[in-house]
């Protein structure tokens, strides 16, 4: 037996209609992970970072740890951590906030990868079932009897239609992954700047004490 006869005869025994199975927990998948991001994101902010930084260019690092103190995130770990290192100097408060948001950028990163990888490969998923059912109705086609073969054409076409609905599932699967990906970023990125200035407004303030 030919290869391409053994890999025709696997899918038009398995169809396609595991692919809209995989796709449907794939979504599933993603609309819990993007509502946990969203409750994460939510949770772990500092929401009056920008009142923090004309106390840091004052030097009033007191009220600063006191503002920072019990709250979670990257914002408020990162200028913990440079406060707590203030005594050694400005070059050691450097290095300790780029340790420092490396670190807890992390937890801020989790599942988004896997939502950039589902947005690129959902549609291409329903594409494969696509596929898979035009090769099923045109086995069904093949082996018709010559009154089924009469009516081929409009027996083709409603397989066609069918096995289509699998790229619209991908395509449908694949539109809020790579919105919730895109803008979880965008968001990390905004957190991560709002972390540099606080971070640098430190080191700044600790730079024109030692002139």
């Amino acid at each position: 037996m030919r290869l391409t006869d053994g890999v025709f005869q696997l899918f038009t025994s398995v169809g396609a209609e595991w692919v809209l199975w995989l796709l449907a927990g794939l979504s599933v998948a993603s609309v819990m992970l993007i509502i946990e991001r969203l409750l994460f994101f939510s949770r772990n902010r500092l929401p009056d970072a920008g009142d923090l930084l004309p106390l840091l260019a004052a030097g009033k690092f007191d009220e600063v740890r006191a503002a920072v103190a019990g709250r979670t995130g990257l914002e408020a770990e990162v200028l913990a951590a440079a406060l707590a290192e203030a005594v050694n100097g400005p070059d050691s408060v450097e290095e300790v906030i780029a340790g420092a948001i490396m670190r807890h950028r992390q937890p801020y990163e989790r599942y988004l990868s896997f939502l950039g990888t589902l947005g690129n490969n959902a549609p291409f998923i329903g594409l494969f079932g696509t596929v898979i059912g035009i090769i099923d109705a045109f086995a069904k086609l093949a082996v018709g009897t010559a009154a089924a073969k009469g009516a081929g054409a409009s027996a083709v076409m409603s397989g066609i239609s069918e096995a289509l609905v699998a790229t619209a599932v991908g395509i449908f699967v694949a539109i809020p992954a790579v919105v919730a990906f895109n803008a979880y970023n965008r968001w990390l990125k905004t957190i991560t700047a709002r972390t540099n200035a606080l971070g640098h407004a430190v080191v700044a303030y600790l730079k024109r004490e030692e002139r």
